[in-house]
């Protein structure tokens, strides 16, 4: 295996351990910018740097950027780890409506 994909694999496990997502570690392998991944995905340079902090998106974010890093949508596990409810990082609050880690309804 090359050096670049065993560094990214690494990284990869460890985020996945923390529940986040792949986007800045396949962002960088591809010498790709903050900005020109906002540009391609038609998101804002604000909405890249807080989903690769880890806070949670809209689906149809997640698809852009997605589509954004050449993947197809059927490789989304590779960018974005979900847990058992196939939600990344939501939990149920006590009504048992899903809230975002905002605790504000956010998914």
């Amino acid at each position: 295996m090359d050096d670049d994909l065993i560094y990214i694999e690494r990284i990869r496990l460890r985020e996945i351990s923390m529940g986040k997502n792949n986007v800045k570690s396949l962002r960088e392998a591809q010498l790709m910018s903050k900005a020109e991944l906002a540009r391609k995905a038609g998101v804002s340079p604000l909405t890249i740097d807080r989903i690769e902090r880890g806070e949670n998106c809209r689906m149809d974010t997640k698809r852009k950027i997605i589509l954004a890093l050449g993947f197809n949508l059927t490789e989304r596990q590779r960018v974005f780890f979900e847990d058992e409810d196939g939600e990344n990082g939501s939990r149920k609050s006590k009504t048992g409506i899903k809230r975002g880690r905002d605790g504000k309804g956010r998914v």
